[in-house]
């Protein structure tokens, strides 16, 4: 017999969880008490705040593909977490986050830090549960860990109150391998994959559009193969990045609101579009009455909620899109698209002519953070990560890095949530320190969050920490300057000397605000032993081009 306490840390274990990151109170502060006696197991890394813990986890979660977990107290712990868990919802991140909660005689009571956080994460959780009982522990947390990495992941939360976690029961962890209400993937349809196979080998300006369903799911090779056999042009949503080398041939750049020109415009010219792992978001399709109307869609998805959600398909082809695409490959004819490939390449021309000089290589005296990126793709490594916060950085970083691994890419992307980079860079790094971690915040976004710099600190995660400074909230400002008759109604930001805070949390950190320092700046960040901040002061009202604003059509991209 064991503490209810010991059995969460032991099925922790025994699902080979190698970091569990958050913070202490009360209510789960008997599991901490035995964290205590397993030090040497399983390590915990204590945030700064909840929603540090658990974008932690989810920057784990992204790059290792394993489950990430959370730990927090009841009330305001446990809802500091609700953010997070929105975020890895929508973003498909597979998370475990364990909440203490007042004692089972209390429930209902308005006890002190007493919150329904069943009734609050049930929305944004793809499945909850209350534990009352230390017996009761351990078959949660493998039910957890199963639905979490199973099927299309998400965040599980397990809330426990505190009389389970100091009562006795036996120990004896089974993992859970299957429930019988629950079947997270389909059988591939091969009627499916013939019909689609048929619409592919007659296609004349086939299209393929990924997401980030082909990591998930681990089918990058086939990925790869599909593209090199038939010859179709492929182009990446935000999350999908990284899924196709950026060196390949056939691929044509990225999808959406700051994607690129070509793919965005040739959407609405191709005969057959072939939809892989991606959930035809808003911010892909925009106006949907006019996407891809003349278009036969094929679409290979997991999820089944996602079929003819937004896009109506001609052929659905449900289950692993892995296994999909190896029947698919085996079903199409090799092929070659010379001339609309070529149509891709003329757009990409002149969009590199209007925009990208510009952004890569400008002769204005101020800098920009196109050309911050430049030199940074200069100076890492092949297999870097790169972790962005949401905003004018996030579309210039994610437009311009070259991404030539999966699970390279790492950032907010269905909710869009400020605040995301930095501990989220931080959980990627603790995957592991050996690799290049690059997080690129705005001066917006790092200060909801600043504090994990401690966090970093603790643990010596050498981040290299790369603030594009504009001193404004970019992107809102961008659209008040296009859509709101330059109002600049409360963006523009006095800043704090950001180096100055690094340096008072022990991280080594520089400013530039001229071109001349800038590529000595980034060689200096990467050869440094450890994390790094590096301020680069960029033009405060640079736009980010193309961009298609809301309710218009793919075909409506602007180039300024």
């Amino acid at each position: 017999m064991i503490r209810g306490a010991d059995i969460v840390v032991r099925s922790l274990i025994a699902e080979n969880a190698e970091y569990i990151f958050g913070y202490p109170g009360g209510a789960i502060m008997p599991v901490y008490d035995a964290l205590y006696d397993y030090s040497d197991r399983i390590k915990h890394v204590l945030t700064r705040h909840e929603q540090g813990a658990i974008h932690a986890a989810q920057g784990y979660a992204r790059v290792s593909g394993k489950v990430g977990i959370a730990l927090a107290t009841s009330g305001p712990g446990a809802t500091n977490l609700i953010t997070g868990i929105a975020d890895a919802q929508i973003d498909s991140t597979p998370l475990v986050c364990i909440t203490g909660q007042v004692a089972a005689h209390l429930l209902g009571t308005d006890a002190f830090q007493e919150t329904d956080m069943v009734g609050i994460s049930m929305p944004g959780t793809k499945w909850n549960i209350q534990v009352r009982r230390a017996e009761d522990i351990a078959p949660a947390i493998a039910k957890a860990f199963h639905i979490a990495r199973s099927g299309r992941p998400g965040p599980v939360l397990v809330d426990i109150t505190k009389n389970a976690q100091t009562e006795f029961a036996e120990f004896n962890y089974i993992p859970c391998l299957g429930i019988r209400s629950y079947k997270p993937y389909a059988e591939v349809n091969k009627e499916a994959v013939q019909q689609a196979a048929e619409l592919i080998n007659a296609a004349e300006r086939p299209f393929i559009v990924f997401g980030q369903g082909v990591l998930i799911g681990k089918a990058d090779k086939e990925l790869k193969a599909f593209v090199d056999k038939t010859g179709i042009p492929a182009a990446s949503t935000l999350l999908g990045s990284g899924a196709l080398s950026e060196m390949n041939t056939h691929y044509v750049g990225k999808l959406g609101m700051h994607g690129n020109y070509a793919p965005n415009i040739l959407t609405n010219q191709c005969d057959v579009l072939i939809a892989v792992g991606m959930r035809f978001d808003d911010r892909v399709t925009g106006d949907l009455k006019r996407y891809a109307k003349q278009a036969k869609v094929i679409h290979l998805e997991l999820d089944p909620a996602e079929i003819d959600k937004n896009v109506k398909c001609t052929v659905p082809i449900l289950g692993d899109c892995r296994q999909s695409l190896e029947m698919l490959i085996e079903a199409v004819h090799a092929n070659k698209h010379e001339d609309w490939l070529q149509r891709f390449r003329e757009l990409e021309k002149e969009e590199k002519k209007v925009v990208c000089a510009n952004d890569l290589s400008p002769t204005k005296v101020g800098l920009t953070m196109g050309e911050v990126i430049r030199f940074i793709n200069e100076y890492k490594a092949d297999d870097a990560i790169l972790v962005t916060d949401v905003g004018q950085h996030q579309m210039i970083a994610w437009r311009y890095f070259d991404y030539k691994q999966p699970r390279t890419q790492v950032t907010s992307g269905g909710l869009g949530t400020m605040g995301f980079a930095l501990p989220a860079a931080l959980g990627a790094q603790l995957h592991d320190f050996n690799r290049q971690v690059i997080c690129v915040c705005g001066d917006g976004g790092i200060q909801m969050t600043i504090q994990e710099l401690g966090t970093i600190m603790q643990t010596k995660a050498p981040v290299k920490i790369v603030l594009l400074n504009n001193n404004y909230l970019g992107m809102v400002r961008q659209w008040q300057q296009m859509f709101f008759d330059k109002r600049y109604s409360f963006t523009e930001l006095e800043n704090p000397d950001f180096v100055k805070i690094a340096e008072a949390y022990k991280i080594k950190g520089s400013k530039v605000t001229g071109r001349a320092e800038l590529s000595e700046a980034v060689a200096d960040m990467f050869i440094h032993d450890g994390p790094y901040f590096l301020e680069v002061v960029v033009e405060k009202e640079d736009n980010v081009f193309p961009m298609i604003a809301t309710g218009c059509s793919v075909e409506e991209v602007r180039l300024s």
